[in-house]
C-alpha cells in the first residue's frame, strides 16, 4: 500500500498550522492545567500537583475576586452607556456635515490611534493632584481653591480610570453608528415629516431602530475590551489607592506576578473569560433581535 500524501493546500498551510499551535493552542492547554494546580512560579514542583477543582471553588469563595468583578461590571456598565451616547452625537453631528466630512471622521477616529499605555500615562498626567491640566484648569476658573487628589481618593480614581476608557473608545461607537446612519435609506425619514412626526419621533421610531444593530456590534466589541481593561487602570492607579480600583485582569496580574500564584491566576483567568463569553452572547442576541426588527439581510 502506498502511504498516503498530504494535498498542496494542505501543505501550504501546515508551517501556519504548526506556528499557531506552539504559540497558542500550547501555552493554552498547559494554563488551563495550571489551573488545576497549586502552581507556584517560586516553587516548580507544584505545577505536577493536581487539585482538581479547589483553585475554582476558593475564587468564588474569595471576598477580593467579587469586588474585581463588581467593579468591572460597574466599568463596563457606564463606559458603554456614555460611549454609546456620546458616540450616537458624534456620528449625527458628522452625518448632518455638508463640508469636510472625510476630515471629520479622520479627526474622529484620531483616540483610536493611541495605545492603551499612552492613554494611562496621559491621563495620569492630567489628573495629576500637584501639576494636572484638570486642577490647574479648575482652579483657574474658580471651581475649586484646593487641588482634588483624583488618583488618590477611591471614587474619584474610578472617575479617571472611566474618563480614559470614554475618551479613547468613544469612537468605535461613533464610526460604526455613522456607517449605519450613511447606510440608512432616506424614505422613511421623509414619510416621517410628511407624516407630522416630530424630530424626536423621527428619531425614537425611525432612525434609532435602524441603527441598533451597528450600536450592539460596537457594544459587543467593546464589551470585550471592557472586561479584559489591564492597560490603563495599571498605568494610572496599579488597582489602588487600596485596591478600590482593582479589575479582575489587574487582580490576575497582581496574583500571578506579585504572589507568584500562578495556578490560582490561570484559574482566575479562565473564570473571566467564561464571563465575557457570557456578555458576548447577551449582545449578541441584542443585536439579532434588532436586525429582526429591521429586517436586515445582513
Amino acid at each position: 500500500m502506498r502511504p498516503r500524501r498530504l494535498s498542496a493546500p494542505v501543505l501550504l498551510l501546515l508551517p501556519a498550522f504548526i506556528v499557531l499551535a506552539a504559540v497558542v493552542l500550547v501555552p493554552l492547554l498547559l494554563s488551563l492545567y495550571s489551573s488545576f494546580t497549586p502552581f507556584r512560579l517560586t516553587r516548580p514542583a507544584t505545577f505536577f500537583t493536581f487539585i482538581w477543582f479547589d483553585n475554582y471553588i476558593s475564587i468564588f469563595a474569595s471576598r477580593d475576586f467579587w469586588w474585581a468583578f463588581g467593579r468591572t461590571v460597574l466599568l463596563l456598565t457606564v463606559a458603554l452607556n456614555l460611549e454609546m451616547l456620546l458616540g450616537l452625537g458624534l456620528a449625527m453631528l458628522v452625518e448632518k456635515a455638508s463640508r469636510g466630512q472625510r476630515l471629520l471622521r479622520t479627526l474622529m477616529m484620531f483616540p483610536m490611534m493611541f495605545s492603551p499605555i499612552l492613554v494611562g500615562f496621559q491621563f495620569k498626567f492630567m489628573f495629576n493632584d500637584n501639576v494636572g491640566v484638570v486642577n490647574n484648569a479648575l482652579q483657574s476658573l474658580g471651581l475649586s481653591n484646593s487641588a482634588i487628589p483624583w488618583l488618590i481618593d477611591g471614587g474619584l480614581a474610578f472617575f479617571a480610570i472611566s474618563a480614559a476608557e470614554i475618551w479613547s473608545s468613544t469612537s468605535v461607537f461613533a464610526i460604526l453608528i455613522l456607517a449605519g446612519l450613511l447606510a440608512m435609506p432616506k424614505e422613511p425619514i421623509e414619510a416621517a415629516r410628511v407624516d407630522g412626526c416630530t424630530p424626536w419621533q423621527t428619531f425614537r421610531y425611525v432612525t434609532w431602530p435602524f441603527v441598533m444593530p451597528f450600536a450592539y456590534i460596537a457594544m459587543t466589541i467593546r464589551s470585550l475590551d471592557v472586561a479584559r481593561a489591564y492597560d490603563i487602570v495599571k498605568i494610572m492607579t496599579d488597582g489602588g489607592p487600596a485596591g478600590r480600583t482593582e479589575l479582575l485582569w489587574t487582580l490576575i496580574s497582581r496574583t500571578a506576578y506579585g504572589d507568584a500564584r500562578m495556578g490560582l491566576a490561570n484559574a482566575m483567568a479562565y473564570v473571566s473569560i467564561i464571563l465575557s463569553i457570557v456578555f458576548t452572547v447577551y449582545f449578541f442576541r441584542k443585536l439579532a433581535a434588532a436586525r429582526v426588527q429591521i429586517g436586515a439581510e445582513w
